[in-house]
């Protein structure tokens, strides 16, 4: 039962103020995406973030049951990441001792960035639940092999790469590992050692013994085998996946810059959603490694391969944001685990503890808001209520910018629904146009002939919301309009104009 207590603190934790945030940019394309027709939902994957399809396919069955409240969203994630910190402690404990399998899935519960992305609604969530199971799995494929074991094993690696593309670097450190215990058997990976209360010894079963005398060369290069089998619906199902989303790269990753050292230093507190708790996690894996020895290859390797693997691609290609690689997060756990299990329980807590109350501050400000920087929110909702408080029939919405990452339509349309005013420019909206951004009129003097009022919504803070407006969508409106009044909000203006 060594599972149960992080499960239990992480569900706990990551629940606390679940729905507190209000969606920010990236979960209203989840919204948008999920809330689609199946149909639309595979034409919008044709166009833009293929690589999310199979996870936008997902929640629209889990919103069809469940709702769109911002804890209906993200309540997948919640639970798995409560999952995903139960498996890491069976994890710690198959690889090492239970202790230390305790100590990794408390430590993951309590980390910011557990909490963060177990209360978004995109898949990194479970792209983690899926890294981890992947990975015990593979232990216990490696320690007795069985066609069970392996298919079992290729069920939830595909499952992973379908969630998160850029979690297929995982079953790369896998291979490595894969190829060393064919080479030279599970007991030189550490595998084949066993996790008993006391500290590590031996193992029985199968293949996984790796002791002198069991076994033979041809059963461990069966190993090999097995894995490359287990690996064919990986190809098979993701290849078709990755190759449509490389030619959407230029559109879907256009903000993302290429990386540099400075970004791959900056990584731990990236993921952890806290430098200092980054900081000590990195510690931490760092004296674990040395403790646990040929058993922290791994974990290590689960760790240090797609960091690397990541971040050599995103200097030629932009592709380095450090949320991709949140699914490595419970791999340092592990070897951090190891660490405080050198030492007696109570001081072990102690540091988990430790750990929890420097993220803190974290943890309260990422309740606040997801954006990043966390000092730059954007409040859709309060936009939002001020439309609905002062709005009047016969009003229409103006946006600006249109194009925008912001999703400025989308967060009306999620907060106001079927209330929000007419949008008149509007002349194809996302789910016609297969994509997350609608089309406006070419002549926007001409679609705002016999309008009133106008509600102007334009990004930043702005005491001149016209002139922040560019082109002939502001021409047209400074043209026939004047300002009524304005309403600041946090990374918005929410302006009345008035017919002059």
């Amino acid at each position: 039962m060594v599972w149960l207590p992080p499960t239990l603190l992480s569900l706990v934790v990551t629940l606390t103020g679940i729905g507190h945030a209000q969606l920010w940019r990236d979960e209203l394309a989840t919204w948008s995406a999920a809330t689609r027709p199946i149909r639309d939902l595979v034409r919008l994957a044709g166009t833009i973030d293929a690589a999310t399809g199979p996870y936008y396919l997902f929640m629209h069955g889990w919103t069809a049951l469940f709702g769109t409240s911002p804890t209906a969203l993200r309540l997948p994630s919640a639970l798995a990441m409560a999952a995903a910190a139960g498996l890491t402690a069976r994890l710690g404990e198959r690889l090492g001792t239970a202790r230390a399998g305790l100590l990794a899935g408390l430590l993951f519960a309590v980390l910011p960035g557990t909490s963060r992305y177990g209360q978004e609604a995109r898949p990194y969530a479970l792209a983690t639940l899926l890294a981890v199971f992947a990975t015990l799995l593979l232990v216990g494929a490696l320690r007795r092999s069985t066609w069970r074991r392996w298919a079992g094993y290729a069920i939830i690696a595909t499952a992973l790469g379908l969630t998160h593309l850029i979690a297929v670097t995982l079953l790369v450190a896998h291979g490595l590992v894969v190829l060393l215990a064919a080479w030279r058997g599970p007991t030189a990976t550490g595998i084949a050692e066993p996790a008993h209360p006391d500290g590590p010894g031996t193992v029985g079963g199968g293949v996984g013994r790796g002791r002198p005398g069991t076994g033979d060369q041809r059963a461990h290069r069966g190993l090999l085998w097995w894995w490359l089998a287990a690996m064919l619906p990986v190809v098979l199902l993701v290849t078709p996946l990755v190759l449509v989303a490389r030619g959407q790269r230029s559109r879907q990753l256009n903000w993302v810059h290429l990386a540099h050292l400075a970004d791959l230093a900056g990584l731990p507190g990236g993921v952890a959603q806290s430098r200092v708790v980054g900081g000590l996690l990195v510690g931490l894996a760092a004296l674990g490694a040395g403790r646990l020895g040929r058993r922290a290859l791994l974990p290590g390797v689960a760790v240090l391969l797609p960091a690397l693997l990541l971040f050599a691609a995103g200097t030629r290609v932009p592709l380095w944001v450090n949320r991709y690689l949140v699914f490595t997060v419970p791999f340092a756990c592990l070897l951090a685990g190891a660490a405080l299990a050198a030492v007696r329980l109570v001081p072990a807590v102690a540091v988990v503890t430790l750990a929890g109350l420097l993220g803190l501050p974290d943890q309260a400000a990422l309740r606040r808001t997801h954006e990043w920087p966390r000092t730059a929110p954007v409040d859709y909702a309060g936009v939002a209520r001020v439309i609905a408080e002062h709005e009047q029939p016969g009003d229409v919405i103006v946006y600006s910018p249109r194009q925008s990452w912001l999703f400025l339509d989308l967060g009306m349309a999620y907060h106001l629904g079927s209330h929000r005013p007419r949008d008149v420019l509007l002349v194809r909206d996302q789910r016609q146009r297969a994509d997350f951004w609608a089309s406006e009129c070419d002549r926007p003097a001409e679609c705002l002939a016999g309008v009133q009022r106008v509600w102007l919504v334009v990004s930043g803070r702005h005491t001149d919301p016209l002139a922040a407006v560019p082109g002939a969508k502001g021409a047209a409106l400074r043209d026939s309009f004047t300002v009524h009044a304005v309403w600041p909000r946090p990374g918005l203006t929410t302006t009345l104009l008035t017919r002059r």
